[in-house]
């Protein structure tokens, strides 16, 4: 069974960066489109960046824009996710995952960041 891990989370300042990542090898990493998803307290879970199975094509979320770059190694079958820039209302449990995944309500554990002065 696929088990997705990320790590990479932690505590910072506003401004700051962290690079997160995810992945695991069972899963058929390079014909999956991957995700990275946000979920704060009291609020759904939301869907972050995108990018597809080459890497080519990416989406953002309209408040990340501009701060976070999703990048893949689809020979590591690792998914990373640059933040730059960090907000305090970046602050939540993030989360990879394929749209399949996603779909049947398979998630991994999550790496926390929280932003704080």
């Amino acid at each position: 069974q696929v088990q997705l891990v990320e790590s990479g989370g932690g505590l910072v300042q506003p401004g700051e960066s962290l690079i997160l990542s995810c992945g695991d090898s069972r899963l058929a990493f390079s014909r999956n489109q991957m995700n990275w998803y946000r979920q704060a307290p009291g609020k759904e879970r939301e869907l972050v960046a995108s990018i597809t199975p080459t890497g080519r094509v990416t989406h953002y979320a309209d408040s990340v824009k501009g701060r976070f770059t999703i990048s893949r190694d689809n020979a590591k079958s690792t998914v990373y996710l640059q933040m730059d820039s960090l907000k305090p209302e970046d602050t939540a449990m993030y989360y990879c995952n394929t749209p399949g995944l996603a779909y049947v309500d398979s998630w991994g554990q999550g790496t926390q960041v929280t932003v704080s002065s």
